[in-house]
């Protein structure tokens, strides 16, 4: 019996060795060696995401300017079409025969003041041999005055009539895409539809849209020199665009133009970015997030890796002046990098450990200055 007691003890206390083994406690025992550096507050370069709309550099609706029947249509939707192509064809008969009686008006009337002239030639020797009154070369002259004023009435019916008689080939006004097609072969048209016939985009560059807050343009407007905003706006850096699929578009833009006013509910400004589009991989409509930098004086940063994440809060270890690690935790501002930009948890002079967190526990004595064997 008492054998069986002691082999009971000996399997317990083996049991316990093992289990005390797997969680050790290293706040009294050998320093931890880990990796520590003394944080302070320095300018970073941060990068902030704004969301943006893009628009062709110029959008056009494609309208008709005369009353009739759309006739033909030339082009398909999305294509490429270059300025003064015809896209449009609206019925103009009725435009033609407005222009044939304009002109045979205007042939009246040019044969009118060819009459009214005669009558003036013939008149005026009567007048000066004194076989007739002067009242009737007035008459004669003012008659030919009458008939000019007609022929020019005449003249402006007929150009007019041309007008509207182009206005039935409908071009593009710019080269750029055709938009959707709102209209069908046959379909009678006019220029106060609610719906244009198309739209067109001219895309080879593109003006990109976004809209920051009021201390962030302030920040943004101080880093940049120059007197004036126009002369800060020609220094400021390019800027990138992260397109869908959080790719980035290639080229680079440049900020050319600031809203004159914020917006009164939500505080913020609207600025443009315009990029060159020459491949047409931008069209009007796309969305996306202009990334620009900013220089966020007197800030704390740490590395990213030097973190831990427990329950969407962020801590780091710090160090005091015993050699002892403690978990803090800390808030964000940003990112600079690979490095968290810090708002409150941490001051200058402060020291946290960058390698060997997975070792620690609060009160954890560490041995600064040894590296820690990354674990494989």
């Amino acid at each position: 019996m008492t054998s069986k007691l002691y082999l009971y003890l000996a399997i317990i206390t083996v049991w316990l060795s093992a289990c005390t083994s797997k969680h050790p406690e290293n706040t009294t025992g050998a320093a931890v060696p880990v990796s520590i550096i003394t944080v302070s507050a320095n300018d970073a370069n941060i990068y902030k995401e704004y969301p943006a709309t893009v628009e062709g550099e110029t959008d056009v609706q494609i309208r008709t300017q005369v009353n009739g029947i759309l006739e033909k249509i030339y082009v398909d939707e999305g294509a490429y079409v270059t300025k003064g192509q015809l896209l449009f064809k609206v019925n103009d008969q009725e435009y033609k025969e407005q222009l044939n009686n304009a002109s045979a008006e205007l042939l009246a009337a040019q044969a009118a003041v060819s009459n009214a002239q005669l009558e003036v030639d013939k008149v005026r020797p009567l007048v000066e041999s004194k076989v007739v009154a002067p009242m009737q070369l007035q008459t004669a002259r003012s008659n030919y005055d009458m008939a000019v004023a007609r022929e020019k009435q005449a003249a402006a019916r007929v150009a007019d009539a041309n007008i509207k008689l182009a206005y039935t080939n409908i071009k593009a006004p710019v080269n750029g895409y055709i938009g959707r097609l709102n209209k069908k072969a046959g379909t009678l048209v006019a220029p106060a539809d609610a719906d244009a016939l198309t739209g067109l985009s001219a895309i080879d560059m593109v003006h990109v849209y976004f809209s920051i807050g009021e201390q962030e343009f302030v920040a943004l407007k101080n880093a940049l020199p120059g007197a004036t905003l126009t002369e800060k706006l020609r220094q400021a850096p390019p800027v990138s665009l992260q397109v869908a699929g959080d790719s980035v578009y290639p080229q680079q833009g440049k900020i050319d133009m600031v809203n004159g006013s914020f917006e009164k509910n939500s505080g913020a400004i609207t600025l443009r970015a315009s990029f060159p589009n020459t491949q047409g991989l931008l069209r009007s409509g796309n969305t996306g997030k202009i990334k620009l930098s900013f220089v966020q004086e007197s800030v704390i940063a740490v590395p990213q890796t030097a973190t831990l994440e427990i329950q969407d809060k962020i801590f780091v270890y710090t160090v005091n002046d015993s050699s002892k690690a403690y978990k803090k935790s800390i808030t964000i501002s940003g990112k600079s990098g690979n490095n968290y930009l810090i708002r409150e948890g941490l001051h200058s002079g402060e020291k946290i450990v960058t390698t060997g967190m997975e070792l620690l526990q609060d009160g954890t004595l560490v041995q600064p200055g040894k590296s820690v064997a990354q674990k494989q």
